[in-house]
């Protein structure tokens, strides 16, 4: 008889029981990761449609840059109102509300005439980004094993770099035929995927504890975990204990023991986007062009091996955040971002970059982005849905992503004010500052909550120890 057939064959067997127990959470991490998969989707399609939008309805550039941008402000609309709404009406619900959002938006601008219209729909996918970033991976968190919570959530990030890279695909398959409709009509079939899932998976079993549906939590916890009834009812009332510990509300959210959790949250979400992420991928087709692609089509291909970069690393950080911890992910991958995007600020001082210079600036680009995937790409919204009690994670997390969402704004907005002000090399090199400040606050102050329960987690809060004690405590 094999290992796996044997029930008391050491390591190995109980690491296959495990894997039986949990593929049902797994099935539904799946899914919800559906929300990210759309969120990464929605957001790399534009920049190959628009090139054929701005030809059809005779763009200037004032009103290319807000058919490009509006999604980050319906981003921030669903921002502000996912947390709340999430917290008020269940995570499910909104997640398929969301689900909806994301196919009217995909219809709305494949049927545009006008640009209004279409700008209409981008805010309306925007909104459906905003809350699917949050709400997916708080889900995701939720109905985890603390074991393997650092995987489930991942997976939301990992079905975010495949959804660009399928973006990429998508657009480069239908440049030829400038078939930009169905660029954006695409979006339409992970969307009713998505919602039609989710109508099959159960609500949250710790939301539905907060709002004293015990029954249900104990059918949603039996069904994802597949525990035993001693272990359900163990956990059910470990959350409520923790749940009778806590108000709820801003005035917990901004109470002195919470306060931390916030900072760290609201703070990462500064970081992820001052660091350059959205700009450097920008610059990716230039820097390839100045490596010797010098065919916009073989620039898009090379774009598309970046954002292939991006799945592999991110691949690396989902098998090691449960391993490896939080922490060590975070600033490893701030080494390598601060470090590429010195290279290339140096690579951009000449003018005639060509050749070896070339292939280095290539080179860093991929360096970051690697950087990036296995650290602060993951790292930021697995924390968000880890550091916050259950009766304000929506709060928190909703704020924490309404800072990402604003200041990946401002970056947008400022971003060529900065090349004029600093130049290309001094732009890079302002964004390698702000990550220096970002391992520093990481490493300070930053928690590894590996291995660690959401319950416990919230205990740390409420007896006002330093967040880093919580790499210490049992």
């Amino acid at each position: 008889m094999t290992p796996i057939d044997t029930p008391h064959s050491g390591a190995e067997g109980k690491e296959t029981k495990l894997a039986k127990k949990d593929r049902f959470v797994y099935v539904a991490a799946f899914f919800a990761a559906l929300g990210g998969l759309l969120f990464g989707y929605d957001t790399g399609v534009i920049s190959g449609a628009i090139l054929f939008v701005k030809q059809q309805f005779a763009l200037t550039p004032g009103m290319e840059g807000v058919v490009v941008s509006a999604v980050l402000a319906g981003a921030v609309i669903g921002a502000i109102a996912g947390g709340p709404l999430s917290d008020r009406y269940g995570r499910r619900p909104v997640i398929i509300a969301a689900a909806i959002l994301f196919a009217l938006g995909a219809a709305g601008t494949a049927l545009a005439p006008g640009v209004y219209l279409l700008i209409a729909g981008r805010v309306v996918v925007g909104v459906a980004i905003g809350v699917a970033s949050l709400i997916a991976p708080m889900y995701i968190a939720e109905i985890a094993p603390h074991k393997i919570r650092g995987s489930l959530v991942a997976l939301n990030q990992l079905a975010l770099t495949v959804g660009i890279v399928i973006s990429y695909l998508v657009d480069y398959a239908l440049a030829g035929a400038h078939a930009w409709r169905w660029m954006f009509a695409l979006a339409a079939i992970p969307a009713l995927i998505l919602g039609i899932g989710m109508l099959f998976l159960p609500e949250s079993p710790r939301w539905l504890v907060s709002h004293a549906l015990i029954e249900r939590a104990r059918t949603a916890l039996k069904r994802v975990r597949g525990e035993s009834k001693e272990q359900t009812e163990r956990e059910i009332s470990e959350i409520q204990t923790s749940l009778g510990q806590q108000t709820g509300g801003w005035a917990e959210l901004l109470s002195a023991k919470v306060r931390p959790g916030l900072l760290i949250g609201m703070l990462l979400a500064l970081f992820q986007q001052i660091t350059g992420i959205n700009t450097v991928i920008y610059y990716a087709p230039t820097i390839f062009q100045f490596a010797g692609f010098k065919s916009a089509s073989a620039a898009i291909l090379a774009t598309i091996g970046v954002g292939v970069v991006n799945v592999v690393f991110t691949v690396v950080a989902v098998r090691l955040l449960d391993k490896t911890g939080r922490r060590p992910l975070l600033l490893v991958g701030l080494v390598g971002m601060v470090l590429s995007l010195t290279v290339l600020g140096w690579a951009f001082l000449s003018q005639s970059i060509s050749g070896s210079l070339g292939l280095v600036a290539a080179a860093s680009l991929a360096v970051y982005i690697a950087s990036f995937a296995i650290g602060l790409g993951p790292v930021f919204w697995l924390l968000i849905s880890e550091v916050y009690p259950l009766k304000v994670r929506g709060l928190g997390m909703g704020l924490a992503t309404l800072v990402n969402w604003g200041s990946n704004l401002v970056v947008a907005l400022t971003f060529l004010d900065l090349i004029q002000s600093l130049g290309r090399a001094g732009t890079f090199w302002l964004y390698a500052v702000m990550g220096v400040a970002a391992w520093l606050f990481s490493y300070l102050y930053v928690p590894e909550t590996k291995g660690k329960t959401l319950e416990e987690i919230e205990e740390h809060w409420r007896a006002g120890r330093h967040p880093r004690e919580l790499n210490r405590t049992t």
